[in-house]
């Protein structure tokens, strides 16, 4: 496997891991502390592997179609593995995305990897756009914001102001909505017409 590939592959198993040690305290009542100190350093590198790996891949010329398929794939693997722990906390009664959030993310990336899927049979790459790109920043934007209050609670360190803290988290995660269906369409407009031969 290129090194590249690697970077990109680390993404794919790290989510399975951050979502046992997000909920391990949850699920034991245990290691809340201990949890956050892991997950936070895992996710920061998690998130700077998707730059090295694009980093590697213009290095070593391994720029490739797998690679064009297999990072967006594994970005997916890891943005909706940590939207779904943002919808509980260590604090049973705290959220910080609706499910409905969580939904509608889901429904855009399924049907973006469709559109890739589709594009690739015929011969097409769909590389990152800059709609992607930006709608990507808005994920880890809103995933380290919620990362950082279910620190405050982890961390039983909560401020005064903790429930407007949480109201930007949801603002934040729609607005992730906002621009990943605006990017839909970008690449609908600029893709869409390997659908129209099927």
């Amino acid at each position: 496997m290129q090194l590249s590939n690697k970077f990109t592959f680390t993404r794919i198993v790290f989510a399975p891991i951050f979502f046992l040690l997000y909920f391990l305290p949850v699920w034991t009542g245990k290691f809340a502390f201990a949890s956050i100190c892991i997950i936070i350093p895992c996710l920061i590198f998690a998130e700077f592997t998707d730059y090295l790996d694009g980093h590697y891949a213009r290095k070593h010329n391994e720029v490739s179609d797998f690679g064009k398929l297999f990072d967006p794939f594994a970005d997916v693997i890891l943005h909706l593995t940590t939207f779904v722990c943002f919808i509980k906390s260590y604090n049973p009664e705290i959220s910080y995305t609706p499910i409905a959030v969580l939904l509608f993310i889901m429904l855009r990336e399924f049907s973006q990897n469709f559109l890739r899927m589709v594009a690739a049979k015929k011969g097409v790459a769909i590389a990152a756009r800059k709609g992607g790109k930006f709608k990507t920043v808005m994920y880890i934007v809103s995933e380290f914001y919620a990362l950082l209050l279910e620190t405050f609670i982890r961390t039983d360190n909560i401020p005064a102001c903790f429930n407007t803290l949480k109201i930007i988290s949801v603002v934040l995660f729609i607005i992730c909505v906002i621009c990943s269906y605006a990017s839909f369409i970008d690449y609908l407009v600029h893709f869409g017409k390997v659908l129209k031969d099927n």
